[in-house]
């Protein structure tokens, strides 16, 4: 058996995955501005929840077939490329089924969907060619071609900021058209390519034995992606319905800064998942469990450091506007949130791994439904501030029934469970004493800081080896070049 990549790959690529998201998602709050300011916040609205729709239709259409590269890879290691391009085949041939249907009743569609027949036609389009460009992001993760993954991002990217203000200035009385095809335009475009790409490498259209491998693997998840998209939106929607317009803004506000630390525990999976897949298929479960502790602390380290900066961040944010600054009491459940969702997700890759799926969907429906029910009852009584706590209430209990699935079912003990379980309870009492500390006041503030510092000075000491040992390999490899 071939021996797992070595982890100077993988820390480059986690590095580089890190930086490439950050400018990004910076880009993408540089240019919101811009966009606010070309459009009315009706077509602003018009055009965002265009994209909502395609998120939605998307889980269906491409029937989740994405979530098998990443085994098949392994499986089909000498027949990757025929595996990628049969992968397109099967889920670009059922959007296209279901882009005829849309088609067949494009009037009934527009009126439910509250879009021109025109812009009906174009996502379901956009939906057949669309999913080539994410099968090529996951093709060069799987082949740690990091610089090729990170390129197609930042293209996409660019191309989106700049068809969207060409299109817009081109729209003038419906601007919200330009801005739903800017955004379209470049995966698109890019889709077509990469399409053409994948069929002609691997040269293959219909498989049954890669069709069969890739519906079961893929359709199992889609409630599972259902049901995530419940648990990231129906508390949103809850809050706006019981405590009104004004207590939604607040936790949107809140929440969307405390899901920015998603940026780097996703950059961290993008680069980890690869090496993980090819760790444990050669049985190197003592490495994986030595590197997954470094991460569960290193993600502990974000989330405290994300915590502590929150009220000066969204004053920062909103220097006008005092009155988002309470929205500070959001944030520390959504991120401790956002690290479970960090930590449960290793046992997602262990369900993966051994194409166990229905598993995965059994878990996050189950956490949906609790996490409604828990809204039910605390957003009444407490406000929009529990929509926040049983955001993280559900994804604990996600974290457990994951741990749950892995260890009694599959009989997997590749992680160091009671570690990471502590982890979190521990993260997640420094996390609640540093939101004690977010009252107003110099002192106050002075002390929050320094209490965090100390928090993450011992973390720090704990892993002095290896921030030592990233700092020599950066310095080396980008500060030093001949």
């Amino acid at each position: 058996m071939a021996a797992a990549p070595d982890g100077n790959k993988v820390l480059r690529s986690g590095l580089w995955y890190t930086v490439a998201s950050i400018s990004i998602r910076a880009a993408a709050i540089i240019t919101t501005p811009i966009y606010t300011s070309m459009l009315t916040t009706a077509d602003y609205g018009t055009a965002n929840t265009f994209n909502s729709w395609i998120d939605l239709i998307n889980i269906i259409t491409c029937l989740c077939v994405v979530y098998s590269i990443g085994r098949a890879k392994l499986d089909f290691k000498d027949r990757f490329d025929e595996y990628m391009s049969a992968l397109q085949g099967l889920s670009s041939s059922f959007a296209f089924i279901v882009l005829i249907f849309a088609v067949i009743f494009r009037e009934r569609l527009s009126e439910a969907m509250h879009y021109e027949v025109p812009l009906i036609i174009v996502l379901f389009s956009y939906l057949c060619i669309s999913p080539s460009v994410e099968y090529m992001l996951q093709k060069c993760r799987y082949e740690y071609r990091y610089r090729e993954n990170i390129l197609i991002s930042v293209i996409t990217c660019a191309g989106t900021i700049f068809f969207s203000i060409t299109l817009m200035l081109l729209f003038k009385d419906r601007r919200y058209v330009g801005k739903i095809l800017g955004t379209l335009l470049p995966t698109f475009l890019m889709g077509i390519v990469f399409y053409i790409r994948l069929l002609r490498k691997g040269r293959k259209f219909y498989d049954k034995e890669y069709w069969k491998y890739a519906l079961r693997i893929g359709l199992p998840m889609i409630p599972h992606a259902f049901s995530l998209m419940l648990l990231a939106q129906v508390d949103r929607l809850m809050v706006k319905d019981i405590c009104g317009s004004s207590a939604s803004g607040l936790y949107v506000f809140g929440y969307s800064f405390a899901t920015l630390l998603s940026i780097f525990t996703n950059a961290i999976g993008q680069a980890y998942l690869p090496w993980f897949n090819d760790s444990l298929s050669v049985g190197n479960r003592e490495q994986i469990r030595r590197i997954q502790k470094k991460l569960v602390l290193l993600g502990c380290f974000l989330t405290i450091g994300f915590i502590t900066v929150a009220p000066e961040a969204l004053m920062i944010m909103s220097p006008r506007a005092k009155d988002y600054w309470v929205a500070k009491y959001v944030v520390v459940p959504v991120a401790l949130g956002t690290l479970a969702q960090y930590f449960y997700t290793n046992y997602v890759n262990v369900e993966l791994f051994y194409k166990k799926t229905p598993i995965i969907a059994i878990s996050s429906s189950a956490a949906a439904v609790i996490n409604y029910i828990l809204n039910s009852i605390f957003i009444p009584r407490f406000g929009y501030i529990a929509a926040a706590f049983t955001t993280l209430a559900s994804y604990v209990l996600l974290m457990f029934l994951h741990y749950a699935a892995v260890r009694l079912y599959l009989k997997e003990r590749v992680y160091d469970s009671a570690f990471m379980f502590l982890a979190m309870g521990l993260s997640t009492l420094a996390g609640l004493s540093v939101m004690m500390l977010y009252k107003e006041g110099l002192g106050t503030r002075l002390f929050r800081y320094a209490y965090a510092f100390v928090l993450l000075g011992i973390f720090a000491f704990m892993n002095r080896n290896d921030i030592m040992l990233l700092t020599r390999y950066i310095k080396k490899k980008y500060l030093h070049r001949g």
